[in-house]
């Protein structure tokens, strides 16, 4: 009997619709190999493919191009069946076989995220991109389809986009502080400018301070920072840090800098309008409340009563923050209503002063004898 061979158009479109890099030229359907194959090709069952794939490996190893074939088909099915072990195993056989495989790196990649192996994902990151990046840099070969090299390389820049996201992502859901912050790292080191070092930034913030290594987010900030690169909740803990330390000039640059940020900032997607508005209020008064509080202890009275008067009807559900934000507003009306005489200022200092007197908080002493010498100085009974 004549021995029939089919040519099969072997080859899974790849994410981005280009054809997968090993393919299979022709199929001798009636030899064990073939058949094996022919088989696979015609099952719709991912497990019994998968199955099917594993024999072929098991019986046929010495096909070299049959085999990188084969393991090209196995390593997604592994990760769609949540084999995540043999599909890493599967993806470093065929980059052994070929370093450039990009297809093969990067479902390592997505597999180490499925296993949420912060350590595993920072390894195939890395890995994708240098494969992606090197993917970029190659020219055309003589011969080679201009469409085809330029889709290619369209493909690796996505990729190697894609890595950066697969850091950003694994930071923001991991919830080990030390894990998410070692992940944003990663990040800045990958790519110093990229997309997502903003918003990774508030997850770095809340991170240190739960691993008790806020100066560690306060340097991330300050090179994001010095890089044009601004969150407002990262300026918030940078500027609440400063005060801390007294360096009031750094608290009023950070202060400012996270209102201007949350004033301009739109609605993200997926939020809803009266959640974003509470935040957006919380930080601009907040923000007010710090720049408030420093240019009041900097001797510049006008701003300073702007921005404290700004802050009070945002963070009037904070007594804390209220009376400090209270206390300074006495202090700068009294000593604007000094230099003027304007007795309307003069009125506020003690209005203030008062309203600070009646909270319980270590401004509450103070701000009861201000009232008094207040009075005692402009002789109001």
């Amino acid at each position: 009997m004549k021995i029939l061979y089919i040519t099969f158009a072997i080859g899974l479109l790849a994410g981005n619709g280009l054809a997968q890099r090993h393919k299979l030229a022709t199929v001798n359907a009636q030899s064990p190999d073939g058949k094996l194959i022919q088989e696979s090709l015609q099952e719709n069952d991912p497990a019994k493919k998968l199955a099917i794939l594993e024999q072929f490996i098991v019986q046929f190893a010495d096909k070299q191009e049959a085999t990188e074939w084969v393991l090209s088909q196995l390593q997604p099915l592994y990760l769609k069946a949540g084999n995540y072990d043999k599909a890493i195993e599967t993806g470093e056989k065929l980059l052994a076989l070929d370093a450039d495989d990009i297809d093969a790196a990067y479902n390592n990649l997505k597999t180490a995220e499925a296993k949420k192996d912060a350590a595993a994902i920072i390894k195939w990151s890395a890995q994708t991109s240098g494969i992606a990046k090197k993917v970029v840099a190659s020219p055309k070969r003589e011969g080679e389809d201009a469409e085809e090299w330029k889709q290619a390389v369209d493909y690796a820049k996505q990729v190697d986009t894609y890595t950066e996201y697969a850091l950003y992502l694994a930071a923001l859901q991991s919830p080990d502080p030390q894990k998410a912050m070692l992940l944003a790292d990663t990040l800045e080191k990958r790519n110093p400018d990229s997309q997502y070092i903003a918003q990774v930034m508030e997850k770095y913030a809340v991170s240190a301070r739960q691993g008790n290594a806020l100066p560690k987010a306060i340097e991330f900030g300050e090179r994001a920072f010095a890089r044009n690169q601004f969150n407002a909740d990262m300026l918030l803990a940078m500027g609440d840090y400063s005060m801390q330390k007294q360096q009031l000039d750094k608290a009023l640059t950070y202060s400012t800098k996270a209102v201007e940020v949350m004033s301009s900032q739109p609605k993200p997607e997926g939020i809803a309008d009266a959640d974003w508005e509470k935040k957006k209020a919380s930080i601009i008064g907040l923000g007010n409340w710090m720049s408030g509080v420093t240019l009041s202890t900097q001797n510049k009275y006008a701003p300073a009563d702007k921005a404290l008067r700004t802050a009070l009807p945002l963070i009037k559900d904070n007594q804390q923050l209220m009376a400090g934000a209270l206390f300074h507003l006495g202090i700068v009306n009294y000593k604007m209503g000094q230099i003027s005489k304007n007795k309307t200022q003069i009125a506020d200092a003690i209005k203030f002063s008062q309203q600070c007197s009646a909270i319980n908080s270590p401004f509450q002493a103070q701000a009861l004898k201000n009232v008094k010498v207040i009075k005692t100085e402009f002789k109001i009974p």
